[in-house]
């Protein structure tokens, strides 16, 4: 069995994970930095993407349980997040629109083209949500699913830093413009320093990716 993939993705992770632990630095995420050299030895060794993804199918295995173990913090926060179940609705509604009509409005000041917006505008949210939304809506799925992994790496490595400068301290709210903005990445990383963030994000994942599947498809023929 081939596990050239798995084995190099664990070790750069392993080896960045390392080094950001002693200077904490968002240029230094380990996702961020993992990806660029995993992208750079498979062009040194002239591997193609199939090649590696069917290396690294153990890894893929174990995604779904990951995802589905975001269920442990929030049953833990239950109780908390039930206090603020308006306020995450709330917040999930207007951060799922301005994601949306951000990027459609950003690109249209530049004249892009309409299928570059229907492409941008499901970005926020998972992967296979935003690749079927895509679809939907006339876009080009394999270029959202771009996007959502740029957006994701973006909410990993720099969602925190940027939540901190603006000086949001609380949990809830932190987890919520994570999950809402940058999804399973983002999620990935504000969990591990604050565990009800960390809940609130996950909820608001997976709440933004049903509000976005049933209101892009309802309003992008209007706002394209």
């Amino acid at each position: 069995m081939n596990i050239f993939g798995a084995f190099i993705t664990v070790a750069f992770y392993t080896l960045f994970s390392l080094l950001y632990s002693r200077k904490k630095s968002p240029f230094l995420n380990p996702v961020l930095l993992s990806i660029i050299a995993i992208g750079i030895t498979l062009k040194l060794f002239k591997i193609s993407y199939e090649e590696y993804m069917s290396s690294a199918k153990v890894i893929s295995f174990f995604l779904g349980p990951a995802v589905v173990s975001l269920a442990v913090p929030l049953y833990k926060q239950l109780k908390i997040i039930r206090e603020y179940s308006r306020e995450i609705t709330a917040g999930v509604i207007v951060g799922g629109l301005t994601a949306i009509l951000s990027a459609v409005y950003i690109l249209k000041l530049f004249n892009a083209p309409e299928i570059l917006q229907r492409s941008f505008a499901p970005k926020s949210v998972t992967t296979a949500i935003a690749m079927g939304v895509s679809e939907k809506i006339g876009g080009i799925p394999q270029l959202t699913a771009v996007l959502v992994i740029i957006t994701g790496i973006l909410g990993n490595a720099f969602a925190p830093e940027l939540l901190n400068l603006l000086k949001v301290k609380d949990s809830v709210a932190r987890g919520l413009a994570t999950g809402v903005s940058s999804h399973g990445l983002g999620t990935a990383r504000i969990i591990v320093e604050d565990e009800l963030a960390g809940a609130v994000s996950g909820l608001g994942m997976a709440l933004n990716g049903i509000f976005t599947a049933f209101i892009l498809p309802a309003i992008i023929e209007v706002i394209v």
